[in-house]
C-alpha cells in the first residue's frame, strides 16, 4: 500500500553499550512501549547498565493508536469482558481496509526496519505477555538477528489457547493456594463452581479473578476480599461478589493511547488459530464451529467454571463478528534456536504456567523459571522475576 507509517521509538543508553541493544516489547496487544521506558529502567537497572534499551509504540498503539470509541468503552484493556457484536463491527468498519495491516507479521517487519535504522547487526529481545508472541515470531523470522530471548508470561506461538481452557481450570489451583495461605477454612473453588452455575455469571467472575490476580496474585488484598465474597455468595449473600463483578466489568476510561482496544481486536483476530480457522474465514459458520469446539472440551479441564465459559468470554466473542481479514503470516521457523529464558508466575491466570512449560519442552536452549506466589508480567511486578531476567541477560 502507498504511504508512510510513523512509529514512535525511545532509545535509552549508549550506542556502544558493552552488551549491545535490548529491545523490550510490551503486550496487550494494544499497549504502547515508549511510556514504559522509566518503568523498565527501574526494574532492570543492572542489565541496563550494560545494554542500550529500545522501546517502540508498535503500529496501532500509543501515538498511532487505533481509536474505536464504543469498543474502547466496553472492554478497555480486558481480554475477558465480552463486547457487543455492534461495537466490534463498528470498529472494523471504521478501520476499513486498514484492519488488514495490524498483524504480528506486520509488526515483525516494522521491528526489522527498526533494527536496520539503528544500525545494529543483532540484538537481545525481551517480550512480556503478548509481547512474547511478537518477540517469538520475530526470533523465528530473523533467528540470526536475535542473540538472546526473554519470554515473560508466555503466550503460545502457534496462536492457540484462545478459549482460555487452561486459565479457567488453573483458577481452582490459584484459589486453593490463596485459601491455604490465608487459612480461610473453606474450599473457594467449590464455592465458585456453585455460584457460577446458580447465577450464570461465569464470564464476570472469571474476569474478576483474572484482573484481581494481576493486581494481587495471592488474592489477599482486603480491598477486594475475593475469597470471602465467593464464600458469602455461595451461602446466599450475593452482595459483595456482585459488586466486585460489576466493578471489574464497568465501562473503561482508558484512552486508546494508554491501551488500544481497536488494535487489540485487529491483531488478535488476525493472529489467532480459531476453532473456525484463520481470520480469512467468513463470519457465517463461525458460531457453529465455536460451539463444536466448546463441546469437545472436557468439563474437568475448565472446572470450577462450566466449559461454556470458554466460548462466552471476551476473546472469541470479539473475533466471532470481526469481518474476514488478512491473517497473520506464519513465521518461517518452527523452533527457537537461540538461548531463551521463560518466566512464569504460578498464580498467573492471564498466561497460565502450562503455556510456558509446553513451549519450553520444544525449545532446545530454553531455561524455564517458575516463580511461586507470582502472577502476570513477572519482571515488572516481582523482584524475583526481574532478578532472574537480569541474571540471564548478564550471563
Amino acid at each position: 500500500m502507498p504511504g508512510t507509517l510513523a512509529l514512535q521509538v525511545a532509545v535509552s543508553g549508549r550506542a556502544d553499550a558493552p552488551r549491545g541493544t535490548l529491545l523490550f516489547l510490551t503486550g496487550g496487544p494494544g499497549q504502547p512501549g515508549v511510556p514504559f521506558v522509566p518503568r523498565i529502567r527501574s526494574r532492570l537497572p543492572g542489565a541496563l547498565a550494560e545494554y542500550r534499551l529500545v522501546m517502540i509504540d508498535q503500529r496501532g498503539t500509543g501515538t498511532s493508536a487505533l481509536d474505536c470509541p464504543a469498543l474502547q468503552k466496553e472492554v478497555g484493556s480486558s481480554d475477558t469482558v465480552a463486547p457487543t457484536a455492534g461495537s466490534v463491527t463498528a470498529c472494523a468498519e471504521s478501520l476499513g481496509e486498514r484492519r488488514n495491516f495490524y498483524t504480528t507479521s506486520d509488526t515483525v517487519a516494522d521491528l526489522e526496519d527498526l533494527r536496520r535504522a539503528l544500525g545494529v547487526p543483532s540484538w537481545t529481545v525481551d517480550g512480556v505477555s503478548y509481547g512474547t508472541f511478537t518477540a517469538g515470531h520475530y526470533a523465528l523470522t530473523h533467528p540470526r538477528r536475535v542473540r538472546k530471548l526473554v519470554l515473560d508470561s508466555v503466550v503460545p506461538l502457534d496462536g492457540s489457547s484462545l478459549l482460555y481452557e487452561d486459565s479457567l481450570g488453573h483458577s481452582a489451583r490459584v484459589l486453593r493456594a490463596a485459601c491455604r495461605e490465608q487459612r480461610c477454612g473453606f474450599d473457594p473453588a467449590s464455592d465458585l463452581a456453585h455460584v457460577v452455575r446458580r447465577d450464570g455469571n461465569a464470564v464476570g467472575v472469571f474476569n474478576l479473578l483474572v484482573i484481581a490476580s494481576i493486581i494481587d496474585p495471592k488474592l489477599n488484598d482486603p480491598r477486594f476480599g475475593v475469597l470471602d465474597a465467593l464464600h458469602a455468595s455461595a451461602g446466599g449473600d450475593r452482595t459483595r461478589l456482585n459488586a466486585l463483578v460489576a466493578g471489574f466489568s464497568a465501562p473503561s476510561d482508558e484512552t486508546p493511547a494508554e491501551f488500544s482496544s481497536g488494535l487489540h481486536a485487529a491483531a488478535l483476530c488476525a493472529d489467532g488459530a480459531w476453532p473456525w480457522g484463520d481470520a480469512s474465514v467468513p463470519v457465517a459458520g463461525r458460531q457453529r464451529a465455536l460451539e463444536r469446539a466448546v463441546r469437545r472440551i472436557k468439563p474437568a479441564a475448565t472446572w470450577p467454571f462450566p466449559r461454556e465459559t470458554a466460548g462466552e468470554q471476551g476473546l472469541p466473542q470479539t473475533c466471532l463478528p470481526w469481518p474476514a481479514s488478512r491473517p497473520n503470516r506464519a513465521a518461517p521457523g518452527r523452533t527457537l534456536t537461540m538461548p531463551v529464558l521463560m518466566l512464569a508466575g504460578d498464580r498467573d491466570l492471564s498466561t497460565p504456567v502450562r503455556w510456558a512449560r509446553e513451549l519450553a519442552a520444544v525449545t532446545p536452549r530454553a531455561e524455564l523459571v517458575v516463580l511461586p506466589g507470582v502472577g502476570h508480567s513477572t519482571q515488572s511486578r516481582s523482584d524475583e522475576g526481574a532478578r532472574a531476567a537480569e541474571e540471564f541477560l548478564l550471563r
